[in-house]
């Protein structure tokens, strides 16, 4: 019996390992246990551009040196990397950052969801919606701009932003859909809600090549909204609303002003999609960090934390009323090469909250950078975002839960 067991034990190891190298890297790298709290809701924000330097400066600006943001509150946190899988640079930018947490793959930048060869990969959008999930989208950038656009299209170039938009409607469906980029859902030459060529940017005008999307929308069962106002009188049912042309604040400009605010965009979507008894996945974006840290405006990226910690308050508000709701905060690439140093002598420098101190914020570059940035996570499973783990580790954790 002996000589006969070696035999059968070495062969049924050879046959788990073979089953092993058949898993999915969600199943062969994070283990759910059985028992493993139900996670029904699940609401990812993105910080972009965000990193350890932004949050510390948003925590000395806002809460003071013994205070702390609503996400640095979070019981479970650690690191990801952000390296892309490009040719040409070991620095992501936000589509292949975007699309490494989506489709669990790294890629080249300026992919949307796609491998290296240019192959369209199952998103986490479109895996929770399969599954009967409610899923939206909320952001102060276009509705349509990468990291948006990771979750719920594939397209080889982040550019082709109508076809986004389309795909949205005709392949992903999400329930809710809020942010700015209007331009991307009419065809040249038809004027939406928000002027064509606006004094503060005449380069914003309407661009799209798929016909009326909003017209499209509208037939399809979305309410369309535009102005603060009407978000608010919106009722039930799947949702449309583009308050801009395309960003939801002036680029390039010295403005922070969303006609509505990320907070307020997030409480109607959370309110919509948690109607379904199936659960929802939520996608959260506060484009402004990224943009001011590319322009080194360090007065507007403190403003953008502000807005950005204020959303994840309204998450975890909703989380703490539903604790079978997982929320994770994290960025998808540090922005600036941001350091802080003392503010003494420094023109200009911030006062830390409470105290008679003040920081300045430095920049190295106008860039995306290749540092690690920190992620933060609240209720059901969140003790899987402890250690350092590649961008990808986000699929590996949520495509699971999103599936079940």
């Amino acid at each position: 019996m002996r000589k006969l067991a070696v035999p059968l034990i070495v062969c049924l190891l050879a046959l788990g390992g073979l089953y092993l190298l058949k898993r999915t890297p969600a199943d062969a790298y994070v283990a759910f246990r059985a028992d493993a709290p139900a996670v029904r809701n699940v609401i990812f924000i993105n910080g972009d551009g965000m990193a350890a330097a932004h949050r510390e400066a948003g925590r000395l600006f806002l809460a003071g040196p013994g205070g702390a943001l609503t996400m640095d509150r979070f019981p479970y946190s650690g690191q990801l990397s952000t390296s892309p899988a490009d040719p040409a640079s070991i620095v992501t930018d936000s589509a292949a950052g975007a699309s490494a947490w989506a489709i669990g793959r790294r890629t080249y930048n300026g992919a949307i969801s796609v491998d290296t060869g240019g192959r369209a990969v199952p998103t986490l959008g479109t895996l929770a919606k399969r599954a009967g999930k409610a899923t939206g989208l909320v952001t102060t950038a276009q509705v349509t701009d990468a990291s948006p656009a990771a979750f719920f299209a594939n397209a080889v170039d982040r550019k082709a932003q109508d076809d986004i938009a389309r795909q949205f409607l005709d392949v992903s469906k999400p329930d809710v859909i809020l942010g700015g980029g209007e331009d991307w859902w009419l065809p040249k030459g038809k004027v939406g809600a928000h002027p064509d060529r606006p004094a503060v940017d005449p380069t914003e005008f309407s661009v799209g090549t798929k016909g009326d999307l909003i017209a499209k929308a509208r037939k399809n069962g979305y309410q369309y909204v535009s102005t603060a106002a009407q978000l608010a009188a919106a009722g039930p049912g799947p949702l449309l609303g583009l308050f801009a042309n395309e960003e939801m604040f002036q680029q390039d400009g010295d403005v922070y002003a969303p006609p509505v605010d990320l907070a307020t965009m997030t409480q109607k979507a959370l309110g919509a999609l948690s109607t379904d008894p199936d659960g929802f996945f939520l996608f959260v974006e506060e484009e402004a960090v990224d943009e001011f840290a590319h322009a080194n405006n360090a007065r507007r990226v403190l403003q953008a934390m502000g807005q950005l910690d204020r959303t994840v308050s309204v998450a975890q508000s909703f989380a703490a009323a539903h604790p079978d709701t997982l929320v994770v905060v994290t960025g998808d690439h540090e922005t600036g090469g941001l350091a802080l140093v003392d503010g003494a002598g420094v023109s200009p420098s911030f006062p830390v909250k409470g105290t008679k101190l003040s920081f300045a914020m430095k920049w190295t570059t106008k860039g995306h950078t290749a540092q690690d940035v920190p992620v933060s996570a609240y209720g059901p499973l969140a003790e899987k975002f402890t250690g350092k783990h590649p961008n990808t580790y986000v699929h590996e954790v949520l495509a699971p839960i999103l599936t079940r």
